[in-house]
């Protein structure tokens, strides 16, 4: 039971580690690439939809990305999308293309994409004590239901417990790597 405990509690960090990774790609770094855009969600006909859902996007050099809409009444929503994402681009239409240029990253702008990635580092941390927290209660109801004794439960606790370091150091790491990558010049 505990061993199950622990395999769910470090398959969720696991995944936690992930979707960080995952995030910490679209924050970018000196280079325009379509993925940049790919968490912004365009208002379609009263529904969110995701920008690749509604568009082709590809970048057309190293400084800037288009963006061509299937339909072209989506033209303004989604440029209105990119516009008030929080990655700071100025989009321009011509017709029914949208080009998207990267500006270069000023000193204060990879300040501020710093800021950006430690405040993403720091939601995964909470969700992986979030993890641990949840793990515990399991522990105790466990051990309230008289299915294991308080000491497996403490020694379940401290298993947890060193899983959530190992994945805390984890995240760190992650973020050290991101912030390096984007001070580089």
């Amino acid at each position: 039971m505990i061993n199950d405990i622990q395999k769910d509690a470090e398959t969720r960090m696991q995944k936690s580690i992930e979707s960080l990774k995952s995030d910490l790609t679209k924050i970018r770094t000196g280079r325009a690439h379509p993925s940049l855009l790919d968490h912004i969600t365009v208002d379609y006909y009263g529904s969110e939809m995701p920008l690749r859902q509604v568009a082709n996007v590809n970048a057309e050099d190293a400084r800037t990305l288009t963006v061509v809409p299937w339909e072209k009444q989506m033209v303004g929503p989604i440029e209105k999308a990119i516009l008030t994402s929080d990655l700071g681009l100025n989009p321009s239409t011509n017709g029914t293309t949208i080009r998207v240029p990267m500006p270069p990253l000023t000193e204060e702008r990879r300040k501020d994409l710093i800021k950006v990635v430690r405040k993403e580092g720091e939601a995964t941390k909470v969700a992986v004590r979030n993890i641990r927290r949840d793990a515990n209660s399991d522990l105790k109801d466990l051990q309230k239901d008289k299915e294991i004794s308080e000491d497996d439960e403490r020694r379940g606790a401290d298993l947890i417990q060193k899983l959530t370091d190992k994945y805390i150091e984890e995240v760190d790491k992650v973020v050290q790597v991101k912030e390096k990558d984007l001070m580089e010049i």
